[in-house]
């Protein structure tokens, strides 16, 4: 480049796009994944209980009286408690066992060769951030070093060892444009129907049944629960996310005729697509920005009863009532 111009302007975008991939992929490696808190490991009386009943109802029940007051909507595919044996908790909503970090990781994505590291709910943002500027990297890479490459074949360059350099510095960034497009490209979709890798491959279970949409709350809240609500640092790989990663707000789409009605204040017979329904206020209303606008949890002013400790879950009340 002989413009002095020209220079200026690649080094800095060049610099810039170098310091965020570097610093959001430093983040996304030493960000420590996060586990459940302490309210949904048992008790030694309720694991000295599940060790002398049988698998079954009974072992079911046991499970059952020590979730009714945790804000938990999904279950295996057989209905049951999500719990996990080796960590001896139950499993909040869109937690996962990683076998490779050998612990329970809250809204766990996958497990990531690449940064060595579980993506779940602490560090997804980062992880999401880390895909686009290596991506903006490669192809800003790819994009100055294209014409150099053209000249390497029409033999405009110099004989000299440093035009493979250039030849093997194109292909190298053109091919990891390809692959960092597919994979942000694809991340990118399940941040606007709120899903997890996880959630895509096998959707989530809930009271009323398989819903591969039940945690979606239009693209806008969905972006909003990654990235929060300040715009100014959803570029920055500062976490930014909305909740507490124990519990999220949930659409209950095509559900269950039997459930416990909604909270009131909330049109069950709505036909306004806007209108979604959530099922119970979970513990931590106050950390969820989503959950404080027009369609977030509503107290009942009428049946004060509702508020009380064991009847937070209606899907866990329909389940003690039958």
């Amino acid at each position: 480049m002989e413009n002095v111009g020209e220079q200026v302007v690649c080094l800095i975008a060049y610099h810039l796009l170098f310091a965020m991939f570097v610093w959001s992929y430093w983040k996304t490696i030493f960000t420590l994944p996060m586990n459940p808190s302490k309210e949904f490991h048992l008790s030694y009386a309720e694991k000295e209980l599940l060790e002398r009943e049988p698998r079954g109802e009974a072992h079911q029940e046991v499970l059952r009286r020590a979730a009714k007051d945790l804000p938990i909507y999904t279950r295996t595919m057989s209905g049951a408690i999500r719990y996990c044996d080796r960590c001896q908790l139950i499993k909040p909503d869109r937690c996962h066992h990683c076998s490779v970090c050998d612990k329970c990781i809250l809204k766990m994505d996958h497990h990531c060769p690449w940064v060595n590291n579980c993506v779940g709910f602490s560090n997804y943002k980062f992880f999401l951030l880390f895909l686009a500027y290596s991506l903006l990297y490669c192809l800003f890479i790819a994009a100055t070093d294209l014409q150099y490459f053209i000249k390497f074949w029409t033999n405009g360059l110099p004989d000299t060892q440093a035009k493979f350099h250039i030849m093997f510095l194109f292909f190298a960034a053109a091919m990891f444009s390809v692959s960092l497009s597919s994979l942000f490209g694809y991340h990118c979709w399940l941040v606007s129907k709120n899903k997890s890798t996880l959630e895509a491959f096998r959707s989530p279970v809930f009271r009323h049944g398989t819903d591969k949409n039940g945690f979606s709350l239009g693209f806008s809240k969905n972006m909003r629960q990654v990235f929060g609500d300040e715009k100014k640092y959803w570029l920055l790989p500062i976490f930014s996310s909305l909740g507490d990663g124990c519990s999220f707000p949930t659409c209950l789409v095509n559900q269950d005729p039997e459930q416990a009605s909604t909270p009131a204040g909330l049109n069950s017979t709505s036909k306004n697509p806007e209108n979604h329904q959530f099922p119970a206020k979970p513990l931590r209303e106050s950390q969820s920005h989503l959950l404080t606008d027009s369609q977030s949890w509503t107290e009942s002013s009428t049946n004060p009863g509702k508020g009380k400790a064991g009847m937070s879950n209606p899907a866990l009340t329909m389940e003690n009532e039958t």
